[in-house]
C-alpha cells in the first residue's frame, strides 16, 4: 500500500514539475501572434540577424518602418506581469523577422474584487490563504510588431483605400483615389514629391481605385517613365517618376 502511494505521489511530482517545465517555457508573444499580408512576408535573408527596438512612440514607429522600407509581417498584443522583451525577440526569429519592435506600458493592480474571489475560493477549501496571493500584482499591457525589409520598390508608396458616411445617409461611400500612408524615403515617388497625405489619383493615366491597382499599374510600367496624378490639400497636383525595374 505504501509503494503505491509513493508511486502515485512520484506521478503526481513529475506531472507538477512537466507543468512548471511548460509554463516556464512559453512565449506568450507567441501565443498571441496575429500574421497579415496573408502571413507569407518574412526575411529576404535565409537566417537574418533580428533586430529588437523598445520604443513608446507605436504611430510614428511605424510610419518610419515604412518610409525605411519594411512592412508588418504581424503583431502581438496581451495583459501580464512581468514578461521579459527577449521573449519577443526570440519569436521575431523564429518568423524570419528583420525587425521586433516592443511596447509596455502599466495596467494595473490586482483589484479589490479579485482578491475578494481569492478569500471566498479559499473559504470553500482549505480556509487558508497564501500572504503572496493578498499582495499586489502590477499588470502591464504588451504589444509587439514584427517586420520584414521589402525588396527594392517599383514606386515606393504605402496605400490605403478610405471610405466615408454620406451626408444625411448610411451609405458608405468610397473617396476618391488612394489615400498615401507612407513613401519610401529614395523611392521613384518619393524623388517626384509624393508626400504622406497625399491622394493618388492616376498613374500612366490610369486611374487607381483600389491598392491592388497601383501594384498591377506598376508592374506593368516597370523601368518606364510614368505620369503620376495626385491631390494634395484639396489641390490637383502632376509628377513623373522613372519606376524601378524590380531586378
Amino acid at each position: 500500500m505504501m509503494k503505491k502511494m509513493l508511486s502515485s505521489a512520484l506521478l503526481a511530482l513529475c506531472f507538477i514539475q512537466a507543468v512548471q517545465t511548460v509554463q516556464a517555457t512559453e512565449n506568450l508573444y507567441e501565443q498571441h501572434y496575429k500574421a497579415q499580408n496573408g502571413g507569407n512576408l518574412k526575411s529576404m535573408e535565409a537566417k537574418p540577424d533580428t533586430k529588437m527596438y523598445v520604443s513608446n512612440h507605436h504611430d510614428e514607429d511605424n510610419i518610419s518602418m515604412l518610409e525605411t522600407g519594411y512592412d508588418m509581417i504581424g503583431s502581438s498584443g496581451f495583459e501580464a506581469g512581468g514578461i521579459v522583451a527577449d521573449l519577443a525577440l526570440a519569436h521575431a526569429k523564429s518568423i524570419k523577422a528583420d525587425v521586433v519592435l516592443v511596447y509596455s506600458k502599466y495596467a494595473s493592480k490586482k483589484s479589490p474584487l479579485s482578491k475578494l474571489t481569492l478569500i471566498k475560493e479559499a473559504a470553500k477549501t482549505t480556509g487558508e490563504i497564501e500572504p503572496e496571493a493578498m499582495e499586489d500584482e502590477p499588470t502591464y499591457q504588451y504589444y509587439a510588431s514584427y517586420w520584414a525589409k521589402l525588396p527594392t520598390p517599383l514606386l515606393g508608396l504605402h496605400v490605403i483605400k478610405l471610405k466615408h458616411k454620406a451626408k444625411d445617409s448610411e451609405t458608405i461611400v468610397a473617396d476618391e483615389g488612394l489615400k498615401v500612408l507612407a513613401v519610401i524615403k529614395g523611392s521613384p515617388a518619393f524623388k517626384a514629391g509624393l508626400k504622406r497625405g497625399d491622394v493618388l489619383l492616376s498613374l500612366a493615366g490610369i486611374t487607381l481605385e483600389q491598392p491592388q491597382a497601383l501594384a498591377q499599374v506598376a508592374s506593368k510600367h516597370k523601368g518606364k517613365s510614368v505620369d503620376i496624378v495626385y491631390e494634395r490639400n484639396g489641390q490637383s497636383m502632376e509628377s513623373q517618376a522613372t519606376l524601378n525595374s524590380g531586378h
